[in-house]
């Protein structure tokens, strides 16, 4: 493996000193309460805003549904993302939006845990799961649908501290 541009392979938290993948350990970090809030977007046309709005979509409701697989998908991110902890989730909060005057639905995940690593990766699969969902049971009335802008928001805990995005 190379090293990263301007680094060496140890300043790299998730390889070993020969360059192999490895867990980071956190057995010696504080436990502290966590937090994290990530966002998303899907943006979709007139037909498939109005069968989420209207509750027709075939498969049924659409962010009813789609708001069970965020919370599912954040409860199982150390299934989808190589080398992240699994992490004994305290709450897990999706909300879409439907906002049809932007042709958009809009995910917000909030995610919490008390332990020794955060829970951005579980905010962030929990938002990027939900408007998957939402794609998938729309895809029969609009296949161009963007999935866009899925970000973190907030974190707070452990030894960084807080940190918000600016607007």
């Amino acid at each position: 493996m190379m090293p990263p541009k301007g680094g060496c392979l140890n300043d790299l938290t998730h390889v070993d000193e020969h360059g192999n993948a490895r867990m980071v350990d956190v057995s010696k970090k504080e436990i502290t309460e966590r937090l994290a809030v990530a966002h998303g977007v899907i943006a979709m046309g007139a037909a498939a805003m109005a069968a989420v709005v209207q509750r027709t979509a075939k498969k049924g409701d659409v962010l009813g549904v789609a708001q069970l697989a965020g919370i599912q998908a954040a409860k199982r991110t150390g299934e989808w993302i190589p080398l992240c902890h699994p992490l004994p989730l305290t709450s897990v909060d999706v909300v879409l939006v439907a906002e049809p005057e932007t042709g958009h639905v809009s995910c917000t995940a909030t995610v919490r845990t008390v332990g020794r690593t955060g829970v951005e990766m579980e905010a962030m699969v929990a938002v990027s799961a939900a408007l998957l969902t939402v794609y998938d049971m729309l895809k029969a009335v609009d296949r161009s649908m963007e999935i866009g802008a899925v970000k973190l928001m907030h974190k707070s805990g452990g030894r960084s501290g807080t940190w918000s995005r600016s607007a």
